[in-house]
């Protein structure tokens, strides 16, 4: 091998002037890595300015709001749970969606206190009185949790049962409130089917099993039969409004459980509530906790679809406790 290849390989080739070209490949490989090191500090001094920058977005927020030291882990708050609409199995407002969303409320421990937003016409006895006796179970259950009930627009008849035992009831001065009674309605349309020639053909294994039928008489004994059954239900809605109510019950008025519905003003007179206020008004002032969070269980768009036609298919066969009121248009 001559001099000359010797001198042109590896890292001993020199260049023009005779010196070893080695260095300037480390050097610019230097060069490139301090670069590199330089960009990688300037990144995390980015981002932790950036974690430094959120950080205090955050405390202002908190200290603004009242609530700086507080983690949303532990920070307590009012429990808040919907019945709205009417009440029955299938609707939004069913014993089932009702009382689990007052179970969650009660188990949580970050529970200050519970609200039941009630914005409802009535509904069903046998749902009604199961939010009920829920209720009465969970405060005795859960004795340091208060419960109360804030009324909207407005709860009448199966509403006002639902929610008679809680611990206080807070609801607007024009708030429809009461109809405390229980009736069936229908029509009956014998005249108009003899009139037109129409033969009723009612075929059934049991002497009363037509009982209440539109397109056929009504037996006196069925009309003090059905009388009767709205009696006793309407004695168990008069007995669980009396043992929810207690002495605040001004039970000396003749009318208190003749049906008839009042204004929140006239009401607070009765003693179907105690006073005045909003949710986010008894959230604040009197359970002491600003800061509401939703327990209320919703239904699914299926479910709501399903629910509507099945209870336009079994509504003649309902006990409803509905009560017309009046509206503003």
């Amino acid at each position: 091998m001559s001099n000359n290849d010797t001198a042109q390989g590896g890292h001993g080739r020199e260049d023009g002037t005779g010196k070893d070209a080695g260095w300037e490949r480390d050097l610019l490989e230097r060069l490139a890595f301090a670069a590199l090191t330089e960009q990688q500090r300037a990144r995390r001094w980015g981002i932790f300015f950036k974690l430094v920058l959120i950080v205090l977005v955050i405390g202002i927020i908190l200290s603004a709001t009242g609530h700086w030291g507080k983690s949303a882990l532990t920070r307590r708050y009012t429990a808040m749970v919907r019945l709205d609409g009417a009440i029955s199995a299938n609707s939004e407002a069913s014993a089932a969606n009702v009382i689990a969303g007052l179970r969650a409320a009660f188990a949580s421990q970050q529970t200050a206190g519970v609200i039941v937003s009630a914005d409802s016409p009535g509904g069903s006895p046998v749902q009604a009185a199961d939010i009920y006796n829920a209720i009465r179970r969970l405060r005795h259950k859960y004795p340091k949790i208060p419960l109360y009930a804030v009324i909207g627009d407005e709860c009448a008849s199966g509403c006002y049962y639902a929610v008679a035992d809680a611990q206080k009831i807070y609801a607007s001065p024009a708030s429809i409130v009461g109809s405390i009674g229980v009736l069936i309605d229908g029509f009956g349309f014998v005249g108009t089917m003899h009139k037109l020639g129409v033969e009723r053909r009612l075929l059934t294994a049991g002497k009363y099993k037509g009982i209440l039928d539109p397109f056929s008489p009504l037996a006196p004994k069925e009309r003090a039969y059905a009388l009767a059954m709205l009696h006793e239900i309407h004695q168990q809605f008069i007995q669980a409004v009396e043992q929810g109510r207690g002495k605040a019950l001004k039970i000396h008025s003749k009318n208190l459980f003749s049906g008839l519905f009042w204004t929140g003003e006239d009401a607070r007179k009765l003693g179907l509530i105690d006073g005045f206020g909003t949710t986010r008004y008894v959230a604040r002032k009197i359970i002491g906790a600003r800061h509401i969070r939703d327990f209320t269980v919703r239904q699914s768009l299926l479910d709501r679809v399903a629910g509507r036609i099945g209870a336009s298919i079994a509504q003649r066969f309902e006990i409803d406790l509905f009560q017309p009121v009046p509206r503003l248009r």
